[in-house]
């Protein structure tokens, strides 16, 4: 019997979802505009509008290719443990019994990163959260969005996923990035101690909202020569994952270590993919076929996020037939 997609391939995927709060206000973080009597008027309405939307996008991550979702999922933008409860249980993704890994970070506004995992295809072995601090050229000390670290084990690999939100350019691309090279420095050190505590050696996948392009330096900093930037092809002048300051960016993205290219790999990686419908585009203005956000400043839209999903396919080299 022929092999299928879905014997072939595994897929694993990245969504910024542009702050999926809950409406609760939390007293140890500024979400106070993400509340029924904050600035958005975020509402349960609101809240469960965007979970079914959010939902819709990740179930469909990885079924063309695999004809299921996707295997993992690194998740930018979420609250806490709660919106991601409420986000695997939704009618789109209850099938696919994904699990979810999340740790509180001491981002100011309240929002981390998070792993979505499906329970069949990836065995979790060890989680944890490394705090990142960065020093300003001051010298203030200021805590940011910790590095979520998963070991885990995927088609007999032992593989480190790394999922990660570097600072924003909201000082100016110049201004702030020392931010973005210091979290860089923050995962390579974290990649050194893995691979200095693994038993046997690891694949790595690194994925997270890095606030850069892939040529920018502080992705060539994280790379070196034992990195892969799979979805560094994607982006164009006139392609990329998000709009910022009227140009297209490639701020999303994921990075593999090169021994998925190893012969004796049980994963090979074979392409990577952005992930854009026209449902997920505006149909219409100076915006058209950008991301269909949530909200465009203080604007209500009811959209899905500000970027779109990116996705990395492998394939099985030990595929049974």
């Amino acid at each position: 019997m022929s092999r299928s997609k879905w014997n072939d391939t595994i897929s694993i995927g990245l969504y910024n979802v542009e702050n999926l709060f809950d409406t609760v206000k939390d007293p140890y973080t500024k979400d106070d505009e993400f509340t029924p009597k904050g600035s958005r008027n975020w509402n349960k309405k609101k809240y469960y509008h965007k979970l079914k939307k959010i939902s819709r996008v990740l179930s469909m991550l990885g079924k063309e290719a695999s004809h299921q979702p996707a295997a993992l999922i690194g998740l930018v933008e979420v609250e806490n443990e709660r919106v991601l409860a409420d986000l695997v249980r939704q009618k789109n993704l209850l099938a696919s019994n994904y699990g979810f890994i999340h740790f509180e970070s001491a981002d100011v506004r309240g929002i981390d990163v998070a792993l979505l995992y499906q329970r069949d295809a990836f065995q979790v072995l060890q989680a944890e959260a490394v705090p990142k601090d960065i020093t300003t050229p001051e010298g203030e000390v200021v805590r940011t969005r910790d590095i979520l670290v998963v070991k885990g084990i995927l088609e007999g690999d032992l593989i480190n996923v790394i999922v990660t939100h570097w600072p924003s350019r909201r000082e100016g691309v110049e201004a702030s990035e020392y931010k973005r090279m210091a979290a860089a420095n923050s995962v390579r050190e974290v990649i050194e101690e893995l691979r200095a505590t693994d038993k046997v050696p690891a694949k790595f996948i690194v994925m997270g909202d890095f606030n850069d392009d892939p040529a920018d330096k502080s992705l060539q900093a994280l790379l070196c020569d034992d990195f892969y930037n799979a979805t560094a092809p994607l982006h164009t002048p006139d392609q990329g994952s998000l709009v910022h300051d009227k140009a297209w960016h490639l701020f999303d993205q994921i990075i593999i270590s090169r021994n998925f290219f190893d012969e004796d790999s049980s994963l090979s990686f074979e392409r990577a993919q952005l992930f854009i419908k026209p449902w997920l585009q505006v149909y219409h203005g100076k915006l058209k076929g950008s991301p269909y956000r949530t909200f465009i400043g203080p604007w209500y839209e009811g959209g899905y996020s500000d970027h779109f999903p990116v996705l990395a396919h492998f394939k099985k080299k030990k595929a049974s037939r």
